[in-house]
């Protein structure tokens, strides 16, 4: 059997599309694993545009192959993935040795794109937006465990002024009910008790459910009849409606964790973003959720040293984070994206400003996740086994409802199962617990 290298870069919407790349390469092609490129006969980039010079990232991995090529003509070369979509041609055009480019919505394609590669001789670009289609293509998931990621929507029609995403994933294009609950279905007879809802919007999803108009929050009633635990992510402010947040105070299977990003704390900032809410709309989800569900745990994006920013911004964010109280959260420096309405904004922070502010907020929500996980150690969470510690063979590792890591002793007969542990220890990243017989 041939081989394939595959590696992916960014958020988990390409981790759940380089899965299906596996999963569709193998079953048309034959192809199994490659730890390393020099041991493959197929080698795919999954790309991501989101982080500074992306691009010249993806040129820069394309470089370090492009050896391979010239020793292995029949070798196969494929990028995928948002700087696909971005490039298109031009991937080729930079860096001929290419077979195949593709975008996000046409990776279902890729075994015919690289027939026609072989029988033309020729490279092949499809980086098109054919909206569901990909789905009705692509294999069913191959179950690893006990959770899985099951895609619901694609796209974004936000257009904030940072943000690439809806230049190279496409419009908001909701999943049919049914195709979601068919997948869904399949994975919980496979033995799945706990399923991600994956978008870029994922609370942006509508569909039609017996022939009436329904929205994000009446699709988890259904999927959540389905299944143990449910979570989803990305979730957005503007769509997070008062009915998504009933269902947190309804629906007992829904992990209690949230993320939702801010990205600033500063409504100038947020305007100057086009993100359409403004700091008050925010905390006000974030109290009202804190009400329907008081243990829940929420987490957000956030962008630092955004064109324009002042200390008195920066300042508002450090106070909102802070009076959120947000757990675990991820934040980044702001880098221009090109093609972007930020990118051309005056008021350009220097780099220097923008990391030394980035280290300020990534210390106090780092402080502020300690915190959080302190105050777990005593008590007992219901935790999903996902296998063995990385750590240690002897130990178990699982999840919590709010997304944290628990290592404790106890047998292999537990993997895929729900299990009370009581929370001995906090670690940096992670916690340390103890089987809760009783």
């Amino acid at each position: 059997m041939g081989k394939l290298y595959l590696r992916s870069f960014g958020c988990q919407m390409n981790e759940y599309d380089s899965a299906k790349i596996a999963e569709l390469l193998g079953r048309a092609e034959g192809l199994e694993s490659a730890e390393r490129p020099e041991e493959a006969d197929l080698i795919v980039f999954n790309t991501c545009s989101v982080r500074e010079k992306a691009q010249e990232k993806v040129f820069a991995d394309l470089g370090r192959v492009k050896h391979l090529k010239r020793a292995r003509p029949a070798l196969m070369i494929a990028v995928g993935g948002c700087v696909a979509s971005q490039e298109g041609a031009g991937i080729v055009a930079r860096a001929p040795f290419v077979d195949v480019v593709f975008g996000p919505q046409t990776l279902h394609r890729l075994p015919q794109l690289l027939e026609r590669r072989r029988a033309s001789g020729l490279a092949q670009v499809d980086v098109s937006f054919p909206e569901i289609e990909k789905f009705d293509h692509l294999p069913p998931a191959r179950v690893a465990g006990a959770s899985a990621f099951v895609s619901i929507m694609e796209g974004c029609s936000k257009y904030c002024s940072f943000c690439v995403v809806p230049y190279t994933r496409g419009e908001e294009v909701s999943r049919p009910f049914e195709d979601i609950v068919a997948e869904i279905a399949a994975l919980a007879a496979r033995g799945v008790k706990e399923v991600t809802l994956l978008g870029q919007n994922v609370n942006a999803w509508r569909g039609t459910i017996d022939a009436e108009r329904a929205d994000f929050a009446e699709l988890l009633k259904y999927v959540c009849e389905m299944l143990h635990r449910v979570r989803y992510t990305t979730s957005h402010p503007r769509e997070f409606t008062q009915r998504l947040i009933d269902a947190h105070r309804d629906l007992p299977q829904l992990a209690p964790h949230v993320h939702l990003p801010v990205q600033s704390g500063s409504d100038r900032i947020l305007a100057a973003m086009k993100r359409g809410y403004t700091c008050l709309e925010y905390r006000s989800i974030a109290r009202r959720l804190r009400q329907a569900r008081p243990e829940i745990s929420l987490t957000s994006d956030f962008i630092v040293g955004f064109p324009g920013e002042s200390e008195a911004d920066f300042e508002a964010t450090l106070r909102l984070a802070r009076e959120a109280a947000f757990d675990a959260s991820f934040s980044f420096a702001y880098s221009p994206r090109p093609g972007t309405p930020a990118a051309e904004l005056p008021g350009q922070v220097p780099v220097a400003v923008r990391l030394e502010r980035l280290q300020r907020l990534q210390v106090q929500l780092e402080a502020q996740a300690r915190a959080i996980s302190e105050g777990m150690v005593g008590g007992t969470e219901r935790v999903l086994v996902e296998g063995p510690s990385r750590k240690s063979a002897a130990e178990l590792a699982g999840r919590t409802g709010n997304n944290r890591t628990v290592n404790f002793r106890g047998g292999p007969e537990l993997i895929g199962r729900f299990v009370p542990v009581r929370i001995t220890a906090a670690r940096s990243h992670s916690l340390r617990g103890e089987l809760n017989a009783k």
